[in-house]
């Protein structure tokens, strides 16, 4: 068994790096050795990145690879570009579960090939190589410790890089496309007092049963040398693993490092407590497997049909006693698993909605439904459409400010704009536990502050807050009092915080921590809004709770509405995620977005009646964030599921017919998931994106008192008291600049002219000019040959008319400037004679 363990273990750190081989011998190793990048790979050609004197960045990334196979894993190196000592002080994975199943990291000095890539199975590194980082399924990135690195270089650091990427189901890659996933590290010259290392506990010799409930592996080893500190963890184990754990025993007493199930995201997370560990104490790990659906026994191995029981434990020592990479494949205690915790034993349910909720969803999930056809434009809506037009105003840096993961956008009342930002934080599968509790609460709340206070104009930090407060910031809204209201999901609660103040909240809703669904407690709350009149405060709960609450303005609950939503026609005040509120204080209306029923539905706020849904087909499935202004209702969809074509995009609409009168898109970047949308009443639209996090301005292409107000539900009284305003205003303007203003409203107005009429004017110019030299030629020619004079001025309607088949339509009362004015159909002063040519010949009925 000894000869066994040892023989496996050495195959597992010289030649198949742990265990990872793919089944791909068949496939030959690729010769390439220059590092060259498809189309698709561009910016990663240079992977030293300088950063300052002492750090730089390198980009580990696939060469614009393809995997013809599903299982398949490929490496590629890259030599530090130092020979001097290094540290690696953090990582950021580039890649996404669409694509890679997992990446892996490795130190060493020699790879086992000098391509430019090669398959994994002909191994990783001819020497000992020690994993630096692992990451799986869209995980959050691994942060080390400040002053704590990773060695590199130097006479006892790794020279070389080697990352393996697993491409697991290769559909993906149906169109052939090139992959360059990978890993940024950024290291420094500058010496580390504390030094990272890796501990790996793996089963070697682990067997389960066919069709065998449940099956422990447990491994166990004596530490024998200076402390060490643990700060992060991550568990590995193939299909049959249900729950991996990791604890320090010392003195007989069980202190978990880490439990967690291996089917979520397998990245390393951080340890909820700090667990030292010292000389004479045991780490130990249990696996806890079931053999059912199998036919047969299954072995320790490296392919999809083995298992494997691994669990890696990140920790850092002072440098001078530093140890890079220690392992423990025996179990020299078998006797103390007696008394494990009962907590190992448990396997850790995974929902598979959850990482669908938040994102990701399934292909298959509601294929068969139809989506509807989508409505034919009336004749309202492609007047507004050309009166109300939104576009991304391409002058404004804000989009380069790359916060974290946007959840909220709001306006203060000097119409700043307010941003809720997560930070380093990242919600994914693997945040919360079946009952919706947050598992990482060991990272601590968010150190940096979360709300941004933004000029609109050139995007600079006015003011900034929220730091060490929240752990998943949601819904933000600012009242009419400026005071900020928020929401956080992992904490379950709702906060109103005086901007101007460092007292902490003003307001608390909700228990810390502590999911539920009475009045005390909320389950994912997302949104809020605050009536300017009454203070009545409502909330929208949430992820899991399909509801609205309603409170007074000092946090007592009044009442709630709202149902789970049942099949795919839910009814009128069934929720799926009520995601975002829009507040229409003068309509006495709450509207709400429906996210996944991909609706908005709106209430009365007294008495919480049913109004009105809004659903078109251009939504999709999903309706993630709404805002009202007067008149005009914003909104922002999702991603369409696999096999749709809706896009992600902006939707205008006129809030008293809910048709649709306008679309927009963003012209740098796109759109991945836009979260959150605020509009301000001047037609300004900023939208937050929390995949690419990053906010965006839009801006109307025409200013908003020109828009046909009376069709978007803005009163005629408004509009003339509005008038009234702006004549006063104008009255000591200069008589020159006056005119100028007046010119410019002409073209604006009429949604018949505009710069259209004079861009079509400008080109009619031309061969009007020259048409009206030809005639004059003609008529001068005739006079000349007659010995007569022309009989009338040149009429331009007549002279075409005239010639046989054209009409003389469209050249009335051609003007080289704008009308404000309808042309009336009633008046019929104009000249008969512009009409002596006969009309043409009434086409027939087509009934």
């Amino acid at each position: 068994m000894a000869r066994r363990a040892l023989s496996l273990f050495l195959l597992v750190l010289q030649s198949s790096c742990l265990g990872y081989r793919s089944p791909l011998s068949v496939f030959k190793r690729v010769k390439e050795t220059t590092r060259s990048f498809p189309n698709e790979c561009l910016g990663t050609s240079r992977p030293v990145i300088p950063i300052d004197s002492s750090d730089f960045a390198l980009d580990i990334r696939m060469p614009g690879v393809t995997p013809k196979q599903s299982d398949t894993y490929i490496c590629m190196s890259l030599r530090l570009p130092t020979d001097e000592e290094a540290f690696v002080i953090d990582f950021k994975p580039r890649a996404s579960m669409d694509t890679v199943h997992h990446m892996l990291l490795f130190g060493c000095n020699m790879p086992a090939s000098t391509g430019s890539y090669w398959f994994c199975d002909e191994g990783t590194c001819t020497d000992k190589a020690n994993i630096l980082y692992a990451w799986a399924r869209n995980a959050p990135p691994t942060r080390l410790p400040k002053g704590v690195g990773f060695r590199v270089g130097g006479d006892t650091g790794s020279k070389y890089f080697v990352l393996q990427v697993h491409y697991g189901d290769i559909s993906a890659f149906r169109d052939n496309h090139k992959d360059c996933s990978g890993v940024s590290l950024h290291l420094t010259r500058l010496p580390q007092p504390l030094i990272a290392g890796m501990y790996l506990l793996m089963s070697v010799d682990t067997v389960i049963p066919a069709g065998e409930k449940v099956v422990n592996s447990d491994i166990s080893c004596h530490y024998k040398n200076y402390p060490t500190h643990v700060f992060a963890y991550r568990v590995h184990t193939h299909h049959l693993g249900k729950v991996v754990s990791g604890y320090r025993v010392r003195n007989g007493q069980w202190t978990l490092i880490g439990r967690q199930s291996p089917q979520l995201p397998q990245a390393f997370y951080p340890v909820e407590h700090p667990v030292d560990v010292s000389f004479g104490d045991i780490l130990a790990a249990r696996c806890v497997f079931t053999g059912e659906g199998r036919s047969e026994a299954t072995h320790i191995g490296g392919t999809s049909t083995d298992e494997m029981c691994n669990l890696y434990i990140m920790y850092y020592m002072e440098a001078k006693h530093a140890i890079s990479f220690m392992t423990c494949t025996q179990n020299v205690a078998p006797d103390m698993f007696r008394t494990i915790p009962r907590e190992a034993n448990i396997p850790i349910p995974v929902k598979s909605d959850v990482i669908m909720t938040h994102g990701h969803h399934k292909e298959t999930e509601n294929k068969d439904k139809p989506s509807l056809p989508q409505q034919p434009k009336r004749e309202e809506e492609e007047v507004l459409d050309q009166d109300f037009h939104v576009e991304e105003a391409l002058d404004w840096p804000g989009v380069y400010l790359l916060p974290g993961q946007v959840s909220g956008v709001a306006l203060d009342l000097k119409n700043n704009l307010v941003i809720f930002h997560r930070g380093d934080h990242v919600w994914d599968g693997n945040s919360f536990d079946s009952k919706f509790v947050y598992q990482q609460r060991g990272l601590g709340p968010i150190e940096e502050d979360t709300i941004l206070v933004i000029d609109p104009n050139n995007a600079a930090v006015l003011h900034s807050s929220g730091k060490n407060l929240f752990y998943l910031p949601h819904g933000l809204s600012v009242d009419k009092d400026g005071n900020y209201w928020v929401t956080d999901v992992a904490l379950h609660q709702v906060f109103k915080l005086d901007p101007n103040s460092k007292e902490g909240p003003l307001l608390i809703l909700g228990r810390s921590m502590q999911p539920g669904s009475d009045q005390n407690h909320f389950c994912q709350p997302t949104d809020v809004a605050v009536d300017p009149e009454t203070g009545i405060i409502y909330v929208s709960d949430g992820y899991c709770n399909s509801r609205i609450m309603q409170f007074s303005p000092t946090g007592k609950f009044i009442t709630q509405w709202g149902e789970a939503s049942s099949g795919s026609n839910p009814n009128p005040g069934q929720f799926s995620v009520p995601h975002s509120l829009a507040l229409v204080h003068h309509l006495g209306q709450l509207c709400v977005a429906d996210r996944e029923n991909g609706r908005i539905q709106c209430f009365r706020t007294d008495t919480k009646e049913f109004v009105r849904e809004i659903k078109h087909a251009s939504f999709g499935r999903s309706v993630f964030a709404i805002s009202y202004i007067p008149g005009l209702l914003f909104a922002v969809n999702g991603k369409p599921y696999f096999g749709e074509r809706e896009p992600v995009q902006g939707f205008v609409m006129n809030f008293s017919s809910g048709e649709i009168i306008g679309i927009f898109k963003p012209v740098r970047k796109h759109f991945d998931m836009p979260h959150d949308i605020v509009a301000s009443e001047d037609g300004t639209v900023y939208i937050g994106d929390a995949h690419t996090n990053t906010v965006w301005k839009f801006t109307s292409a025409e200013k908003m008192e020109h828009r046909s107000v009376k069709k978007a539900g803005i009163d005629d009284q408004e509009i003339k008291e509005a008038e009234a305003v702006v004549e006063t205003k104008m009255e000591n303007i200069p008589t020159s600049e006056l005119q100028k203003m007046q010119e410019k409203q002409k073209l604006i107005k009429d949604p018949g002219l505009g710069v259209s009429v004079v861009l079509i004017t400008t080109l009619l110019v031309i061969p009007v000019v020259v048409l009206l030299a030809i005639a004059i030629f003609i008529r001068w020619k005739k006079s000349r040959a007659f010995g007569g004079k022309g009989t009338g001025g040149l009429n331009l309607g007549n002279f075409f008319a005239s010639r046989k088949g054209y009409s003389r339509k469209g050249f009335d009362r051609l003007s080289t400037e704008g009308s404000d004015q309808e042309k009336d159909e009633d008046d019929a002063s104009e000249s008969e004679e512009e009409y002596s040519a006969p009309l043409p010949t009434p086409a027939p009925s087509s009934s």
